[in-house]
Parts: structure tokens; C-alpha cells; sequence
């Protein structure tokens, strides 16, 4: 069993620099649990916030940043295999893995993983299955290997289809092999940031980096690659700032509908996470107004307990 460090919080909360100055002291290595800063010249937009991964002199190891080029599209499947590679190679050389985001579905799935995640998609199947009535579904549903009804928790329609699409491809692959899942013990730490805080961070954020390349890092990936239909799928700053470059909105008009659009995403965040707690995750929280000397310290404390 190896610990993992967890540090998760919403948008503009400060995991990042936490997580850069606790790996720092700590021999740690940080892998990324963002669905976006996996992209190579998505920056700006995505928030990477690399300048904090040089702290002092020292150069914070990191794993899944810039790993996949715009214009892709990443899964969680393979975010599942990328981390499990990741979490891997940082505890073969004894280094504290430590990872940190804000997407609470990265790190649920980092944490208890998804053995089924590589099998794809029968879009036959499905086409099929959204045929039936909502009882013959059901019926189908309740049918397929006990195995798979108890460690898939289906109560929707999308998911009841998806675990008979998971025992038809079983059946018709009986020699197939789920993912081996690392055996991990985690520690979580979450960043408590006050409304008011949180709401003030976000929008000075925000305001920097329009006028600091946000804007030209979108003209440049319009340029290079990407359509403006493309850009919606990379996330709220893209989506915005390509409905700006086509002038359909002006630069105030960005700003104020992209802020309240961010506001509510962070708000989702934290709906989020507070789910996972009544999952039965223990996230340590621990307040944004700390120093992050005082953060660091009850990060160890966080980390010497569980051992």
C-alpha cells in the first residue's frame, strides 16, 4: 500500500502553489488531476500556473501537463492509465506522490479507479438498448452478470445502459483483462476558501489574464489548429474567448459572462467535492488565508497521521 497526497480545491483556491511548495520539501512529485492541462499550448486558459513549479532553486517534478497536443481529445480511460503510470514511476523512486486538481472526477477516479473504463463504446448496442421502454430496459439491466451489477452503481438510464454494454463486451471477450489498479492509501487535503475570497480571487484572475495572453493564446490555437467549434469542448476561457474573436460579444461583455460563467463552475466544484465526503472520502480541510508555511504544516500533520 502506497500513500498518495491529495490536494484538491476549487478554481483560484491555491492547490497548485500548496502542492508545488509541500512536493518541494517533501521529495514529492506532482501528477495533475485537470482534464485540460494535459494540452500543449493551452496555458493561459487552462491555468497551469507553471511559474510555481519552480520553487527556489528547485524544479518540482510533474506528470500529465502538456502530454497531448490541442486538437485532441483525452478520456478519462486514459487519464486512468496515464495517472496509474505516473503513480507508478514516482513511488519506484520513493518520491511522495502528491496529486493535485480540481476536477473532483479525476480524482475519484484516481482513487478508487474504474476496471472497466478500456472497454469501448457498442454504438449499435446502445442504439438498440434506447429503443427499449424504460421497464425492458430495466429488465435487461437486472439480467446481466451479478459481478457487474455490484460493482457498478447505475441508477440512471445512461448508466444502465452502459453496464450492459460493459457484459455484452465480456461475454463476447471472455479473455479480457481489466486495468490492475495500484493499491493506494490516500490523504486528502482540500483548500477551504470563504465565498467571498473565492468570488474576489476568480475575478482578478480573470481580468489579469484577458489582458495578459488569454485572448492572443486563443487567436494563436484558431490559427494553428483548432475551429471555433473545437474550442467550446476545451472548457469555459475557450469557449468565451472564441465567441469574442467572432464578434458575436464585445471585450465587456467577455469579461462579465466569462466570470459569472467561472463562478458557477467553481460553485459545481465544490458541490463536487462535497459529495465525495458523503461517499465516505475524509478531506482534511484546511483555510486559504493560512500562510503556506502554516498550510505546509498541517499537510505533514494530515500525512503523519495516517501513518
Amino acid at each position: 500500500m502506497s500513500k498518495l497526497l491529495v490536494i484538491l480545491g476549487s478554481t483560484a483556491s491555491g492547490k497548485t502553489k500548496l502542492a508545488c511548495n509541500f512536493a518541494a520539501e517533501n521529495s514529492g512529485e506532482i501528477i495533475s488531476a485537470d482534464s485540460r492541462q494535459v494540452y500543449e499550448g493551452m496555458t493561459i486558459g487552462t491555468g497551469k500556473d507553471l511559474e510555481e513549479f519552480k520553487v527556489g532553486e528547485v524544479l518540482v517534478p510533474h506528470h500529465l501537463i502538456d502530454i497531448k497536443p490541442p486538437g485532441y481529445k483525452y478520456n478519462i480511460s486514459e487519464f486512468q492509465i496515464d495517472f496509474i503510470n505516473a503513480f507508478n514511476e514516482v513511488v519506484s523512486r520513493t518520491n511522495l506522490p502528491i496529486l493535485c486538481g480540481g476536477s473532483g472526477l479525476y480524482i475519484e477516479t484516481a482513487l478508487q479507479g474504474n476496471s472497466y473504463l478500456g472497454i469501448p463504446q457498442n454504438d449499435d448496442l446502445r442504439n438498440n438498448l434506447n429503443l427499449l421502454s424504460e421497464e425492458k430496459l430495466k429488465n435487461s439491466y437486472l439480467n446481466i452478470d451479478e459481478n457487474i451489477l455490484n460493482n457498478l452503481n447505475a441508477k440512471t438510464t445512461a448508466r444502465q445502459i452502459r453496464a450492459i454494454e460493459i457484459n455484452q463486451f465480456l461475454i463476447d471477450n471472455p479473455n479480457w483483462k481489466p486495468i490492475q489498479l495500484p493499491k493506494i492509501e490516500p490523504v486528502i487535503v482540500g483548500i477551504d476558501i470563504d465565498r467571498e475570497l473565492r468570488r474576489k480571487k476568480i475575478t482578478d484572475r480573470l481580468s489579469y489574464r484577458l489582458n495578459h495572453g488569454l485572448i492572443e493564446e486563443v487567436e494563436r490555437l484558431v490559427a494553428s489548429s483548432l475551429t471555433y467549434k473545437d474550442l467550446a469542448y476545451y472548457g469555459l476561457e475557450y469557449k468565451w474567448v472564441g465567441t469574442y474573436l467572432k464578434g458575436e460579444i464585445n471585450k465587456k461583455e467577455l469579461f462579465e459572462g466569462l466570470n459569472i460563467a467561472i463562478h458557477q463552475f467553481s460553485k459545481r466544484q465544490l458541490t463536487w467535492f462535497r459529495r465525495m465526503e458523503k461517499k465516505g472520502y475524509k478531506i482534511n480541510w484546511i483555510s486559504a488565508k493560512k500562510t503556506t508555511s502554516i498550510q505546509m504544516e498541517e499537510v505533514a500533520y494530515y500525512l503523519k497521521k495516517s501513518y
